[in-house]
């Protein structure tokens, strides 16, 4: 496997992790599909890296479980912004280093305000991408949100059918 920025810099600020890679289907590039094939921990504890540009702030980062959605308004709150609007896909590699189904909160080009949703803190372990598709990142929640200095918040609005 070749090493993923994510992956080099989880490395040279000693964080522990582990790598766990997956089938991915281009056809069918969100969450849940990578989550349910990684037997190590729950759905629940997969979390997507989304993208979002608030009015007033800019760019932010915002990582929740991918049995779920980003609330925006929650999301605005947060980042003490009138509101925050997910970019568009087109965007996203230009802005962060990554492309859609391969967004780690870990690596991005520039370091952007991070919120990560608080169910995080009740797993010991929790799923990001590894920074490419296809793979994902196994690691402890308190070392995310130290590594990008996040702020945990209640980001999620939980899908009816997980």
């Amino acid at each position: 496997m070749v090493k993923t920025n994510a992956m080099r810099m989880l490395d040279k600020a000693k964080i522990p992790y582990e790598v766990v890679e997956y089938e991915c289907d281009e056809d069918e590039l969100i969450g849940l599909h990578a989550a349910e094939q990684i037997k190590s921990i729950t759905p629940q504890q997969c979390f997507k890296t989304l993208v979002a540009r608030g009015e007033k702030k800019g760019l932010l980062v915002f990582c929740v479980p991918v049995t779920g959605e980003l609330n925006l308004k929650a999301a605005a709150v947060c980042a003490r912004d009138k509101k925050v609007e997910l970019i568009h896909v087109k965007e996203l590699f230009e802005l962060t280093g990554y492309i859609r189904g391969g967004c780690s909160p870990v690596g991005m080009k520039k370091k952007y305000p991070t919120f990560i949703d608080a169910s995080a803190q009740s797993y010991d372990k929790i799923g990001i991408s590894g920074g490419m598709r296809g793979v994902q990142i196994i690691l402890y929640p308190k070392d995310l949100v130290k590594f990008t200095a996040a702020q945990l918040h209640e980001l999620t609005k939980e899908y009816n059918n997980v």
